[in-house]
């Protein structure tokens, strides 16, 4: 049987930035998803990782795994554990051994997590596991998140820990404790790639639709509206560290002023999340309601520009947005990264294509994406 789990993508709808200072940010899933697909072997005795859209490869003996991390003992899976500083170092061993190339180095903490994950909620069981994305890495929307949450998804599948209906065709979901632990291994797996991450984006790909940040406390948000963004990758690097330190040094200076920023962007967070909350009588409401959200995001990006985290790069999405009529905002921690601009329903997709075709013309990608959709799905494959 081979278990395959997906798991969305996000963005910061409203409140980047701010969020690090105490104030309220609002997050959505997108249906861009990671896939995960595992299937458990009795003819082999290796693990075998395959990360398609990279065109990497790596095999373990099962062997050599436990050779390495003997100390592990059983696997755990109904207890989500962090990684010991030690465990690291013993994963370190186990992917220097697969003479992991120089220019993907960056990608190595992945191959940590998967280690971790894998033995902490299966143990040593020989498999082939492949990994697929359409989530571009280091842009800003949640990759390593779905990658942590479609994989504790998989694993869990074929655990103990939760009891899934296997005969059930196309995708299903966990019901609320199942999500629960999936979510809890999935932020462990996040601790191993980041550090010290906030947690919200592994919730949003656990459980789909948006969620409300504020002080380390996370509220679900039901989503009534249908809404679209075009996404665009600028591909302009930046240093998230870098970025938040300057927004720090600029409050430390201008404390009055920045408290007053600080405050509109929790306004327009606020007012994200009551207006998309809300059900739409009509056509007519519906465009009223995207024109705020437009509106809302316009003045969002002008207070990120003041706070000194837009870019040239940003401002020529916004600039070519602008042409359309079609109001746009950076997404994450701006000097660079992705851009969100909100497609209204009487939006054609003629104007889109053109768009997406000057976008281009300055060397960046751009793509739809619905937003507030479904968190981790899971699904069965009987055949051999």
């Amino acid at each position: 049987m081979e278990v395959t789990a997906r798991a969305p993508g996000k963005i910061i709808l409203a409140g980047e930035h701010a969020v690090v200072h105490g104030y309220t940010a609002v997050a959505s899933s997108i249906d861009l998803y990671t896939v995960f697909s595992i299937r458990l072997r009795s003819d082999d005795d290796t693990v075998k990782l395959k990360l398609n859209d990279i065109g990497l490869d790596f095999s373990w003996s099962v062997r050599r795994i436990k050779e390495v991390l003997s100390h592990l003992g059983s696997p755990f899976s109904s207890t989500p554990t962090s990684c010991s500083l030690e465990t690291i170092k013993s994963l370190a061993t186990l992917v220097d051994e697969q003479s992991f190339p120089e220019t993907k180095i960056g990608l190595a903490s992945g191959v940590y997590a998967f280690l971790w994950l894998y033995t902490s909620i299966l143990g040593f069981k020989p498999a082939t596991v492949t990994v697929s994305s359409e989530l571009p890495v280091g842009a800003g929307l949640g990759s390593s998140a779905a990658y942590c949450v479609s994989l504790s998804a998989a694993l869990l599948a074929l655990s103990d820990s939760v009891k899934l209906d296997v005969s059930q065709k196309g995708w299903s979901t966990f019901n609320e404790s199942e999500a629960e632990l999936v979510n809890k291994w999935a932020f462990e797996g996040e601790k191993i790639i980041h550090g010290k991450p906030s947690g919200v984006d592994n919730s949003v790909s656990t459980f789909g639709n948006v969620i409300k940040f504020k002080s380390g406390v996370m509220t679900r948000v039901n989503s009534n509206m249908p809404l679209r963004m075009l996404i665009t990758n600028t591909k302009v690097g930046r240093d998230t560290k870098a970025l938040v330190a300057n927004v720090s040094a600029r409050k430390s200076r201008h404390p009055d002023a920045m408290c007053s920023v600080l405050n509109a962007i929790e306004a327009i967070s606020d007012e994200w999340s009551t207006i998309i909350q809300s059900h739409a009588v009509d056509d007519l409401y519906l465009s009223a309601n995207e024109e705020k959200l437009g509106e809302l995001m316009e003045m969002n990006q002008g207070l990120l520009l003041s706070i000194g985290v837009s870019h040239a790069s940003i401002e020529n999405v916004l600039q070519t947005s602008m042409k359309y009529k079609l109001a746009s905002k950076l997404t994450g921690a701006g000097g660079g990264g992705c851009v969100l601009t909100l497609l209204p329903t009487y939006i054609s997709g003629e104007v889109i294509d053109k768009l997406v075709e000057e976008l281009g013309s300055f060397g960046f990608q751009s793509f739809t994406a619905g937003i507030g959709g479904k968190g981790v799905q899971i699904s069965f494959d009987h055949s051999s």
